[in-house]
C-alpha cells in the first residue's frame, strides 16, 4: 500500500524549509545500497541552501571576535608598545622634561660606558641576581615537593605560601624593615636564642644585599611554587614506578626522573627569576634608599634616580635600553643552557 499525497500538500512541502522528492517502486528492500532504489512512499528532505556567500551566524561571530581581538591589542598598542617607542626616542635626546629636547644621537649611550654609578649599579645588581635565582629556585622547588601530595592541611599551607605574592611590596618591605632591625627585630632575637650574635643588616654595606634577597625570596617563592607544583603534577607516576621496581631510592628517582621532566618547568622559573632580579626597584627603594655606601642601589634604582631625581630622561631611557639588552643576553644564555642540560 502507497501513500498518497495531494498536488496542494506537495506544493506547500516544496515551498518551505524542505523538498518531499517521491521516488518510483524499488526492489521492496527500501533501502539505498547500490542497485537498489527507495520504496514507494518513502520521501527525503533536503535541507534548503542558504544564497551564496558568508553565513549570517559566522558573519556574526567574526565581528565579535574580532571586537574582542581589538581591545587587548589596542591597550597593548598603546600602554605597550608606545610608551617602548617613545623612550627610544628620547634615548636620543636630552630631554629633561623641562625645556626643549635637542638630539644628541648615541652621546647618551656613550655616557653610560664612563658613568661609575652604572658599574656600581651592575655589580650590585649582579651581586643580587647570583643570590636570588639560585635561593629562589631551590625554596620554590623544595617547597612544592612538600606541598605535592594529598593532605588534608595542604591546601591551606598552599594558600598561606602564595599570600606574599599577591601582597604589596612596599607593604611587605615595610614589615621586614622592622623584623630585621638589629636592636629589637624579631630575626635578631630568634638569631640570639641559640647564641648567635646578629649582624646589622640593613645597616651594614656587607648585609645589606643579602637582607634585600632574604626579604625578595619570602616574597616571591610561592608564585613560583605554583608553577613547580604544576609541573610535579604532570611528571608520569609510571615513570616512577618504574624507577623504584629497578631498584632506586627516593634521591635517585628525584634526581633521574623529577628533575629531566621538570626541565622545561625550571627553565620558566629561572628565566622569571631573572628577569625579576634584573628589575628589583621596591625591596632597594623601600628598606636601603641604595645604601649604605651605594651597597643597594641597583640598575632600576639607577635609573629611577636619573629619570625622577635629576629629570634626565634621555640619560634614563639609554639606560632602559641597556638594560634590556642585558636582560635578553642573560634569558638567551639561559636557554642555551637548559637546552644542552635537557639534551
Amino acid at each position: 500500500m502507497s501513500v498518497i499525497t495531494t498536488p496542494e500538500t506537495q506544493a506547500h512541502l516544496a515551498g518551505g524549509a524542505a523538498d518531499l522528492v517521491e521516488h518510483g517502486a524499488g526492489d521492496g528492500a527500501g533501502g539505498d545500497g547500490p542497485g537498489r532504489r527507495p520504496a514507494r512512499g518513502i520521501r527525503r528532505i533536503r535541507p534548503v541552501r542558504h544564497p551564496k556567500g558568508i553565513d549570517p551566524t559566522r558573519r556574526q561571530q567574526a565581528v565579535s571576535a574580532g571586537i574582542f581581538l581589538f581591545v587587548p591589542v589596542a591597550l597593548f598598542a598603546v600602554f605597550g608598545m608606545l610608551p617602548i617607542v617613545i623612550a627610544a626616542v628620547i634615548s636620543f635626546t636630552d630631554y629633561a622634561i623641562i625645556g626643549d629636547a635637542a638630539f644628541v644621537g648615541g652621546d647618551n649611550f656613550a655616557r653610560i660606558l664612563d658613568d661609575p654609578f652604572f658599574w656600581i649599579s651592575l655589580r650590585n645588581t649582579a651581586w643580587y641576581t647570583l643570590l636570588y635565582v639560585p635561593l629562589g629556585l631551590v625554596v620554590a622547588l623544595a617547597t612544592a615537593l612538600l606541598l605535592n601530595r594529598k593532605a588534608r592541611a595542604v591546601r591551606l599551607f598552599r594558600t598561606l605560601f602564595y599570600i606574599p605574592v599577591v601582597s604589596s611590596t612596599v607593604a611587605t618591605a615595610s614589615i621586614w624593615f622592622w623584623l630585621l632591625n638589629p636592636q629589637y627585630g624579631l630575626l635578631n632575637t630568634a638569631l640570639g636564642w641559640v647564641g648567635i650574635d646578629g649582624p646589622a643588616w640593613l645597616y651594614s654595606s656587607q648585609w645589606a644585599m643579602p637582607a634585600i634577597v632574604l626579604m625578595s625570596v619570602w616574597a616571591g617563592f610561592g608564585g613560583n611554587m605554583i608553577i613547580f607544583l604544576g609541573g610535579l603534577q604532570s611528571v608520569p607516576e609510571e615513570l616512577k614506578e618504574a624507577a623504584r621496581l629497578d631498584g632506586a631510592n627516593a634521591w635517585q628517582v628525584f634526581r633521574h626522573v623529577t628533575v629531566p621532566a621538570l626541565s622545561r618547568t625550571t627553565f620558566l622559573v629561572s628565566t622569571l627569576l631573572i628577569i625579576g632580579a634584573f628589575q628589583v626597584f621596591d625591596q632597594a627603594y623601600v628598606l636601603t634608599k641604595g645604601g649604605p655606601g651605594n651597597s643597594t642601589i641597583t640598575i632600576v634604582y639607577y635609573i629611577y634616580n636619573k629619570g625622577f631625581g635629576s629629570l634626565e630622561m634621555g640619560y634614563a631611557s639609554a639606560l632602559s635600553f641597556v638594560l634590556f639588552a642585558i636582560i635578553l643576553v642573560f634569558s638567551l644564555i639561559n636557554a642555551r643552557l637548559t637546552n644542552r642540560g635537557r639534551a
